[in-house]
């Protein structure tokens, strides 16, 4: 049987008048999309339509939480408590559920967004909080976290389905973060050595981190964004790559089973 992968991306990020991303083109690519639930972005009619066509496409719906921070797309760290956290994403999760019920689906994974999911990364209370709104929401949905964080480590302990994330375009630390965007040598722009990396962590489970050294992690699925004509382009090639690896794409809930 042939290795099994998840391609996840953001979607559904426009609201009002502006258009962000390329959903249209890009649901085509993935298996899973990260629905925006309109604290970070989106709006109410981008989720019924970002919603139908997730269904139409037949691949995994997933909420994708973050700050109440439109003006900085949910990347600056807030202050909030644990409570706050099961709140906010409580919220969210309400809110596409409504959408996905009218279209006949359902939410198969949570995917907090930005600093969200960062900060949840490295703090494990906070990370609880967002795992236990998800549980009590419905303990079937799965939890999307970068792998070997906190995240994972409280989804798990809650009793969560957990899926580890890889980022092919971002640099690791030793310690399984992710590169500060702010450092130099945070993105990854060569493809070449964007799709080695995929494929070598799927191979081997080790990445080899910004300073140098193998780190070792979990994968369950990758991270892809396809926000220009570009980057669909490299979706699209790491979709062909993976294949002649002998490696399936498949949305979570059947990477999992």
């Amino acid at each position: 049987m042939s290795r099994l992968v998840d391609l996840n991306s953001d979607l559904g990020e426009s609201f009002g008048a502006y258009t962000i991303g390329m959903d249209e083109e890009v649901i085509k690519l993935v298996s899973s999309a990260n629905v925006a639930c309109g604290f970070h972005a989106s709006d109410p009619v981008v989720m019924k339509k970002t919603v139908e066509a997730a269904v139409a496409s037949g691949i995994g719906i997933g909420a994708h939480p973050g700050f109440p921070d439109l003006m900085g797309f949910g990347r600056r760290n807030m202050v909030i408590s644990p409570k706050e956290a099961y709140a906010y994403v409580t919220y969210q999760l309400g809110a596409l559920s409504a959408f996905c019920k009218q279209a006949g689906a359902t939410i198969q994974h949570v995917k907090p967004h930005g600093a969200l999911y960062h900060m949840a990364g490295k703090d494990y209370e906070l990370a609880k909080g967002i795992c236990q709104a998800i549980y009590d929401f419905d303990p079937e949905i799965i939890l999307l976290g970068l792998s070997g964080s906190q995240m994972i480590n409280a989804g798990c302990d809650i009793g969560l389905k957990c899926a580890n994330e890889f980022f092919a375009d971002r640099a690791y630390e030793d310690d399984g973060s992710l590169r500060a965007r702010s450092k130099e040598g945070s993105m990854i722009t060569d493809e070449n050595i964007a799709i080695e990396r995929i494929i070598k962590v799927l191979k081997t489970g080790t990445v080899t981190t910004y300073s140098g050294n193998e780190l070792s992690l979990k994968i369950d699925s990758v991270c892809v964004h396809g926000d220009n004509v570009h980057a669909l382009e490299f979706v699209r090639i790491i979709r062909e790559r993976l294949t002649a690896e002998g490696i399936t794409i498949a949305p979570l809930k059947e990477v999992l089973k």
